[in-house]
């Protein structure tokens, strides 16, 4: 792709408005990266490209109708990012985001690229207004707009019905919850094949941990058992850590802990690969833990699980 012909239209329009780069990157990057970017090293992300945009005094469309990117690297540049600060809780970044592109004509004129935005709106709602009630409301229209039973869910479909369920979790409406996680899990048996792997694998996990919070710990362990089948399958590692240590959870709050050492100790190795010192240091506490539970029931000649 050549990026060349919007790097060189932002050098001109930053040249006419009398900008340096550094005044240009202020607030937006490294003057640095605005070098590359006017020599088309590289393509601004969605959120710099249109704070760029505000600086120079044009509409973001503009760098479209000029330059042989589709626009369709907008849109999806603009998905990652709200999808890395969603599954990473920030919360802020991703509504401030939002904020920015419900002024984009390329995002509230398509049902489809609104939905994106409703949909992190809602998230907003409920993990910081802390307002169930808007949430949920907002999380239905976000739905509707696309959703049609003559055609194939897609992947934002089920992941606004996981969001659904993983709500309903979180407020104890555990039956609720996997009526919602059931319905994906039909909807994926009918898809041939999922772009995002990550869905199926964060599904199941949130399944499993809702049935072990409905003491149904055999199906937990099952549904665990599965994700991890799938994700080697698919050469997918997300989710390994959280799904051994779930296995590991449940044998220990089946009383089986010689069965749950192993499974914690794999969490342990995976959370180690990912660099993850707060889930390790759990982890390890927990390994402590379910140590001293076998030593003691070895001791007293009680049998190792007791369900």
């Amino acid at each position: 792709m050549d990026y060349s012909v919007i790097g060189k239209k932002i050098r001109e329009l930053r040249k006419v408005v009398g900008l340096t780069q550094g005044d240009l990157a202020e607030g937006v990057c490294t003057q640095a990266l605005v070098s590359r970017i006017e020599k088309g090293d590289i393509y601004p992300s969605a959120t710099a490209l249109y704070q760029i945009s505000l600086k120079l005094g044009v509409d973001v469309n503009y760098f479209f109708e000029i330059g042989t990117t589709p626009r369709l690297d907008y849109i999806r540049e603009v998905e990652k990012q709200l999808r890395f600060f969603r599954l990473n809780g920030k919360y802020d970044e991703m509504m401030e985001m939002v904020k920015t592109e419900e002024k984009n004509p390329l995002f509230y004129k398509d049902n489809e690229k609104l939905q994106l935005l409703l949909w992190h709106k809602a998230i907003y709602l409920f993990e910081i207004e802390k307002d169930p009630d808007r949430a949920f409301s907002l999380l239905q229209e976000a739905y509707e707009l696309t959703a049609n039973q003559k055609k194939a869910a897609s992947e934002r479909e089920m992941e606004i019905l996981t969001t659904f369920g993983t709500w309903e979790s979180i407020l104890d409406n555990h039956e609720k919850a996997l009526l919602h996680y059931y319905k994906v899990e039909d909807m994926m048996n009918q898809t041939e094949q999922l772009f995002d792997k990550s869905i199926k694998t964060r599904l199941f996990f949130n399944t499993a941990r809702v049935l072990t919070r409905l003491n149904r710990y055999e199906e937990s362990i099952d549904y665990c058992r599965r994700a991890i089948k799938w994700c080697l399958e698919e050469e997918h590692l997300w989710g390994l850590g959280e799904l051994h240590y779930q296995i590991g959870y449940n044998f220990e709050l089946l009383g089986d802990y010689e069965k749950a050492l192993p499974y914690i100790e794999k969490s342990i190795h995976m959370f180690e690969l990912r660099k993850s010192e707060r889930f390790t240091s759990f982890l390890e506490n927990k390994r402590k833990e379910i140590s001293m539970k076998a030593t003691q029931a070895r001791g007293t000649g009680t049998p190792a699980h007791n369900k």
